[in-house]
């Protein structure tokens, strides 16, 4: 099971100082927290992407291959890149490169972001948001899967003898995990394409979660990917951890009362008996996240949110410290009574192995060609013998690999 962070880059006022960071302050304390993740022994980072005031995060890729250039085990992912309004072609370019870079340690969640005024920004209709997701996607999963795509939809324009660069890494695309809060349909998609589901599960009850998630793994087994148990699950929460509970929530009592998302709403005692937030000790943290495995089944990822609501970059160090504590616990926890039939959470080696057994993956070189970026049927890569199934080499065909 993966444990890690993630953080949806937002630059807000410490209500216990007055003080807004600056964005390159903010910027560089996001670094810094990225690489004491991984110090403390955490797996996964995840970087949100917004496109206005007062969140900075605005090309996730680049700042996740810098912070990939200054670690050496962190895995590298999203929360979430904005399948509605970012180009399918250029999500693929980016993250296949990313997924390079980084030496295979890159994954991503995609999303449609919560964000309204985003949409026209981009040249999309939020009225159409879903139906641009699942599009979106279907090209997305091709373009990673196939040398050469034509393509036709009805959100952007066609492709013809279309091939994304660099191919994925190995000839494996990134592991997708799909984010959503509340829409059914997005656990739908996931489920069709065998991909992660990750639900938020920061602001709404337990309930609500656990239907998202039973749904999905129903549909992840109707597709024929696996048993309902062996669906790749992945949640969110929120914590602040102090050596003992009543003063983490004098801490953090300001933060809370004061932040954009949940300030002046109900109060902090509400919303923590309401949702997933934990607010008190080490072993709180410990006891309620344990507890999500009784209405969520045994599942292979938890991120935590712990750097929102302009606390401090020292404060969040902090946090890091006690989350690898209790995450060392969580471990040993989670790995109890696990049926051997839940698989680990999907990796860049695991999804190699998965694809190629004993033979040596493939590494795309390209023929000589005119430099149009244009395929006129053949794939435009020289390769050796494919393994039986793949997608590529002499035994692929045009249209490409599954599902």
């Amino acid at each position: 099971m993966q444990f890690g962070i993630f953080t949806v880059s937002d630059i807000t006022q410490d209500p216990t100082t007055g003080r807004t960071p600056t964005e390159a302050e903010r910027i560089q304390a996001t670094v810094a927290i990225a690489k004491h993740a991984e110090e403390v022994g955490l797996d996964v980072f995840a970087l949100g992407e917004h496109h206005n005031p007062p969140f900075w995060s605005s090309s996730p890729t680049t700042t996740l291959a810098y912070i990939a250039g200054q670690t050496s085990t962190l895995q590298l992912s999203t929360a979430t890149t904005l399948i509605t309004t970012n180009d399918p072609v250029k999500i693929a370019e980016d993250y296949a490169m990313l997924q390079h870079v980084s030496g295979g340690r890159a994954d991503l969640m995609i999303g449609r972001g919560n964000t309204g005024p985003v949409y026209p920004w981009f040249g999309k209709d939020i009225r159409q948001g879903l139906p641009i997701a699942v599009e979106s996607y279907e090209l997305l999963h091709r373009l990673w899967r196939e040398d050469v795509v034509d393509w036709e939809g009805k959100f952007r324009t066609p492709l013809q003898g279309f091939t994304s660069t660099p191919r994925p890494l190995d000839g494996v695309p990134p592991f997708v995990w799909h984010g959503s809060i509340r829409t059914p349909e997005i656990a739908e998609q996931a489920a069709y394409y065998g991909d992660g589901f990750f639900a938020n599960h920061i602001f709404w009850p337990a309930s609500h979660t656990q239907r998202m998630i039973a749904l999905y793994r129903q549909r992840f087994e109707h597709h024929g990917h696996g048993t309902a148990a062996q669906a790749i699950v992945g949640l969110g929460g929120q914590v602040f951890m102090r050596r003992n509970s009543q003063d983490a929530v004098r801490d953090f009592r300001p933060y809370f009362d004061n932040a954009p998302v949940y300030g002046h709403g109900p109060s902090l005692e509400e919303f923590t008996q309401q949702t997933p937030l934990t607010v008190g000790s080490p072993q709180e943290v410990i006891d309620r996240t344990l507890g999500f495995r009784d209405y969520v089944g045994d599942y292979q990822r938890q991120l935590f949110l712990v750097d929102h609501a302009g606390l401090p970059l020292k404060t969040v160090l902090e946090q890091l410290d006690l989350l690898g504590e209790v995450v060392g616990v969580l471990r040993t926890e989670f790995a109890k009574n696990r049926p051997a039939e839940v698989p680990d959470a999907p990796t860049h080696a695991s999804l190699v192995a998965a694809k190629y057994g004993d033979e040596a993956p493939r590494q795309a070189t390209p023929n000589a060609n005119r430099g149009d970026n244009l395929t006129v049927g053949a794939s435009p890569y020289q390769d050796a013998p494919a393994p039986a199934g793949s997608a590529f080499g002499p035994a692929a065909t045009r249209a490409g690999g599954a599902r």
